[in-house]
């Protein structure tokens, strides 16, 4: 009996340590580093709030705003784009179909994300397909420069990269509805659209705050994007982060990557307060698998 228990016990501490030791261990040290003070080309410990000072009274928050503006802005595009998809996934195509459209979605995180960023540029460059396309049927006499090196490509390139995950826990949720209900509302004579409004999107809020956290979290952290897609000296958070290391202020970055850090926290405590993670996790019948 005692050696059940103690199986039990190292199965529940195995990941709560692995999480100490590889996440929360990280985010104290950046969380600390924050508060030490630049010393020519090292650092050195202090208790100095110098690095927030810099941060909040410089450029730097300008770019804090510009990344909750895009991200909020991509984080609705992923939804108003994964959200249909899910859907169809979950409710209206056969188990086997569902599995296999999952799968594809997945196989373009296999490919290096700067791989793909790159392959974007090409397309959407003065002489990629896009502008080639737009020539060869008229609607352009030269080629579009906005399409690339711009907001447009920036927030097209963050829409690709993170609107797939977007579409996992939105199907998750979507899956796990108990189809009762809707054929309850179908039998009551409340047309289609009523129903999903009154029952199927109210069920799957939780998936939606979640696809929500996906988005927003992953694009205000991007580096990649904003500068293959961007251009150079186009700055989010993320690559803003990045250049300040270049520089060696480790201070000014821990103090910039702790309050991304907080602004994730902040969301996953509002979905943890606002639902059951037993609805976004989803009642999924064996059949569906």
């Amino acid at each position: 009996m005692s050696q059940v228990r103690f199986a039990r016990w190292l199965l529940f501490a195995a990941p709560i340590l692995f999480i100490c030791v590889f996440l929360l261990v990280p985010l104290a040290l950046t969380f600390t580093i924050s508060f030490w003070e630049r010393s020519g080309f090292t650092i050195k410990p202090g208790l100095s709030l110098d690095a927030y000072k810099v941060f909040f009274s410089g450029v730097r928050l300008s770019v804090l705003r510009t990344s909750l503006g895009f991200a909020a802005v991509v984080t609705v595009l992923g939804l108003l784009t994964a959200y249909p998809i899910a859907y169809f996934l979950a409710l209206r195509v056969s188990p086997r179909v569902s599995q296999t459209c999952l799968f594809l979605f997945a196989v373009p995180f296999v490919i290096n994300p700067i791989i793909r960023n790159f392959s974007l540029a090409y397309i959407l460059g003065r002489t990629g397909p896009v502008n080639s396309f737009l020539k060869e049927i008229g609607l352009i006499e030269r080629p579009v420069d906005w399409l690339l090196f711009s907001d447009f490509s920036v927030i097209l390139g963050l829409t690709l990269s993170y609107m797939p995950f977007m579409i996992y826990p939105l199907w998750l949720s979507l899956a796990g509805i108990d189809r009762r209900y809707a054929e309850a509302s179908w039998v009551l004579g409340v047309p289609p659209v009523k129903t999903f409004l009154r029952v199927t999107l109210p069920l799957s809020l939780p998936g939606v705050f979640a696809a929500s956290i996906f988005g927003f979290v992953g694009t205000f952290g991007e580096s990649s994007v904003p500068i293959i897609l961007g251009g150079l000296g186009y700055q989010l958070m993320g690559n803003t982060i990045t250049s300040t290391l270049d520089v060696l202020n480790y201070p000014l970055a821990a103090a910039m990557s702790s309050i991304v850090a907080a602004t994730m926290l902040l969301f996953l405590v509002l979905w943890y307060r606002m639902f059951d993670i037993q609805l976004f996790l989803g009642k999924i019948t064996l059949r569906r698998f």
